[in-house]
């Protein structure tokens, strides 16, 4: 039986551990406690232990302060382990502001605000020689997606022309991940297929809804979080066509028309 170790249960991971364990497949999550078919981060005997006896292993475990803890604590014992296959989730975040061009797997990563998330990326992609590194863009889904913005009154339409953003819906990334099983180790962009203002997305689910538009506005009037503000300074359209090519990977949600409208009939 195929058995996955997860390093990091977060909304993307735990979304790909449901589809497994729904396919047969053995899977045991690592995460700050212990739970149901989940060991605690701390428990080094046991993570060790899951290592040495999985056929696959995907750390979706993000970088801190002080660097990425996974890597850290477990990277010898991934770098021997006899898994068949290995995986990180990673963020199209490392390559930085592209000033709305188009970046791909070969552009230059470490230029941009998450300078960590790039360190961690380059230390997994030498780790091991069957690495698959997975770049993301935003994520969204049930649950998580700009319909739940709007219905909360969270959304923001900001006054940015020409700010443009690519973005994947969670289902979307699992099934690249998966298709990556039976596909040669690398770097994966995934992402859909039409790159977009965040205005244009808020626009979409506000007609979905049936409610008005939020005012547009400043960068200063909506008094964005520094986490927020950040998003904005970075601008860029990430390629997807490696994916396509070699994993045989194709988006169900190529746009965020398509998935707005799946999360909003979930």
């Amino acid at each position: 039986m195929p058995h996955m170790l997860i390093l990091g249960l977060g909304y993307t991971a735990a979304r790909l551990a449901g589809r497994l364990r729904a396919q047969g497949w053995q899977v045991t999550g690592v995460r700050r406690t212990a739970g149901p078919e989940a060991l605690a981060f701390d428990d080094e005997p046991a993570v060790r232990a899951a290592i040495a006896n999985t056929t696959h292993i995907l750390s979706s475990v993000p970088p801190d302060g002080e660097g990425d803890p996974a890597l850290a604590r477990y990277g010898v014992a991934i770098a021997a382990a006899p898994a068949l296959w290995t995986g990180y989730l990673s963020s199209t975040g490392v390559y930085g502001d592209a000033d709305g061009a188009w970046v791909d797997e070969a552009s230059p990563v470490g230029e941009g605000r998450r300078t960590a998330r790039a360190e961690a990326d380059l230390a997994w992609g030498a780790l091991r020689p069957d690495m698959r590194r997975f770049r993301l863009p935003g994520i969204y889904g049930p649950s998580r997606s700009a319909l739940d913005r709007v219905r909360e009154g969270k959304a923001h339409r900001i006054d940015l022309p020409g700010q443009v953003f690519s973005r994947v819906h969670v289902d979307d990334i699992v099934t690249g991940v998966v298709a990556s099983f039976d596909g040669p180790p690398g770097v994966y962009n995934l992402a859909d297929d039409l790159p977009a203002p965040q205005n244009a997305v808020t626009q979409a689910a506000c007609a979905l809804l049936h409610l008005p538009l939020p005012p547009l506005l400043t960068p200063e009037e909506a008094k964005l979080s520094p986490m927020a503000r950040a998003f904005y300074t970075e601008n860029r359209r990430v390629a997807n066509g490696r994916a396509k090519r070699l994993l045989g990977w194709k988006p169900r949600y190529p746009t965020y028309h398509e998935g707005l409208a799946g999360c909003f009939s979930q």
